[in-house]
């Protein structure tokens, strides 16, 4: 049996609230627990797949200045 952890996760995460998926971010960055780590990438999958090319530029802008600090 195959088990798909992105489906998993989408179906876990589907109908959230801004509210929801904020404490859900902040909650796995506070943890720091790895096992956070699919979730969080699933949800940057989300934003990334609806983000317009401004929106994208931006985030990997902030992201590399993060990563360069």
């Amino acid at each position: 049996m195959s088990f798909n952890l992105r489906n998993a996760i989408m179906a876990n995460i589907q109908g959230s609230s801004q509210q929801e998926v904020e404490a859900t971010i902040v909650d796995a960055m506070e943890s720091g627990e790895e096992k956070m780590l699919p979730g969080l990438g699933v949800l940057f999958e989300v934003y990334w797949k609806h983000a317009d090319e401004s929106q994208k530029d931006e985030l990997c802008a902030e992201i590399s200045k993060g990563l360069n600090e």
